[in-house]
């Protein structure tokens, strides 16, 4: 199941996402100017799409979204984590 939990340190802010098991997703979605972020993937690997694309990120990988750029991850491994930080 997925989770998720609001961080801030200092200036920094954005959300944890947990994914329990294996094909847990988080569905596509977009982002406006307040929430525009940028994901690290800190722990397992993901499958991450969107419009026409599509991507196998692991730990370590760092993705910079662009403003409304749709988006999604299925986890491809129990117990990994993305962490969304966002810019503003």
């Amino acid at each position: 199941m997925l989770q998720n939990k609001l961080f801030e340190y200092g200036k920094l802010k954005g959300t944890i996402y947990d994914f329990e098991y294996e094909n847990d997703i988080l569905p596509m979605h977009s982002h406006d100017i307040d929430t525009i972020h940028i994901t690290v993937v800190a722990r397992g690997s993901f499958k991450t799409s969107g419009n026409g694309w599509e991507l196998i990120v692991k730990s370590g990988d760092v993705l910079d979204w662009k403003l409304h750029d749709p988006h999604e991850f299925v986890a491809l491994e129990p117990n990994s984590r993305i962490v969304n930080i966002q810019k503003g």
